[in-house]
């Protein structure tokens, strides 16, 4: 495999495992400060928000930077921020180190995707981007659930260490393998928003924001939705999160395959239906091993399947719009609803938002193939895909 390639999927890796790796350790975050598990989620949600915010006016206002230079900063600030999470005082001081850790992924993220692409000739784009993007979804089968074991095995302080170090091997990488990549065409920020305008593209965002949130609401505090059928063990709650991330990256790929096969709109409304159903019933599945296990494989594997078929449906509309918004409002929702309804029946709530996320993303359906010419008479049974 291209060492390069290589390099900036190790990037990846590191960013997913800083966006997942909280969920593990949230109860020693929470007595380390003396703050409630809803409060310490929000280091979750700092980090997201700083993430998504600042990932596309980036992309704008650096354009002309040089793509290596723009990818070592990126890694330095986030590798500094996490050790400064590490060694953080007091929460605020955390969550302040969170937000720069957002900002480096931010700096990251974009232009690991981008250089990607244009590192290899366009007929091998799409297998470029595959391996970087593979690192991303690697982290929460073996990122995540490692940085959890090290918090719970000594202290969650080494789980950021840990994250700060796969950040060091990918600038390192960088600085010795990655040559320097050709600027791609400067776009500015407003025309890259400008696509928000369009009804079909805001409910397809919708149907991503409302499924991501139902999901990492419930993700996000892993550790006490699952506490029941945990029970203290560290290993196994690592052996639950390598599940969780192992079912969600072989439905990653196998998804791409039936929508080549049914379409996406019918793989969007079977994951929302799965999804729904399993997170519903977590509030009895997660209390005993045996019914949490399989309870954590489906939801697993709904969840990331449901990402690529959205993927689909939005490259088609906009390929300059991604969010990453759902993982930000989890935070906030997690905490709400731990309130409310307490943390094991937080899958009430991704349930909730599943099913709403189902009537939206029929209504994207509804609106894209009103607005598309009238089909070929062979063309009618894919007119909905």
């Amino acid at each position: 495999m291209d060492r390069r390639l290589f390099v900036l999927a190790m990037g990846m890796f590191a960013l997913g495992t800083d966006s997942y790796v909280v969920a593990g350790v949230l109860p020693e975050i929470s007595r380390a400060f003396g703050v409630s598990i809803g409060a310490a989620g929000q280091m979750t949600t700092v980090y997201s928000v700083s993430f998504a915010v600042l990932s596309p006016t980036i992309a704008a206002i650096a354009a002309s930077v040089s793509r290596k230079r723009l990818l070592l900063s990126g890694a330095v600030i986030f590798v500094l921020a996490n050790l400064a999470t590490a060694l953080a005082p007091s929460f605020a001081i955390a969550l302040l180190s969170r937000a720069f850790a957002g900002l480096g992924a931010a700096m990251f993220s974009p232009t690991a995707t981008g250089s990607a692409a244009m590192l290899v000739a366009p007929e091998r784009r799409g297998f470029a981007l595959s391996i970087v993007i593979a690192g991303l979804t690697l982290s929460t089968a073996l990122g995540s659930p490692t940085g959890a074991v090290i918090g719970g095995l000594g202290d969650w302080r080494w789980t950021m260490a840990f994250v700060a170090a796969l950040g060091t091997v990918s600038a390192v990488g960088v600085w010795a393998f990655l040559s320097e990549v050709p600027l791609p065409a400067a776009v500015p920020l407003r025309k890259r928003l400008a696509p928000l305008a369009d009804i079909r593209v805001g409910l397809t965002l919708a149907t991503t924001l409302l499924g991501l949130t139902g999901i990492f609401t419930v993700y996000t505090y892993f550790a006490v939705v699952f506490d029941r059928a945990i029970g203290g063990n560290t290993l196994l709650l690592g052996a639950l999160l390598v599940l969780w991330g192992a079912a969600g990256t072989f439905a990653n790929l196998a998804s791409g395959r039936l929508i080549d096969r049914i379409g996406s709109r019918q793989v969007i409304l079977a994951m929302l239906t799965i999804l729904a159903v399993d997170s519903a019933l977590m509030p009895w599945t997660g209390a005993r091993l045996w019914t949490a296990v399989p309870a954590i494989a489906i939801w697993g594997a709904a969840g990331w399947g449901l990402l690529v078929p959205q993927q689909h449906r939005l490259v088609g509309l906009a390929p300059s719009i991604g969010s990453f918004f759902g993982i930000a409002a989890a935070g906030v929702i997690g905490a709400a609803g731990i309130r409310v309804v307490g943390a094991h029946n937080l899958g009430l709530v991704g349930a909730g938002l599943a099913a709403v996320a189902l009537g939206v993303a029929e209504l994207a359906t509804l609106r894209i193939a009103a607005d598309r010419p009238a089909p070929a008479p062979a063309a009618v049974g894919a007119a909905q895909r």
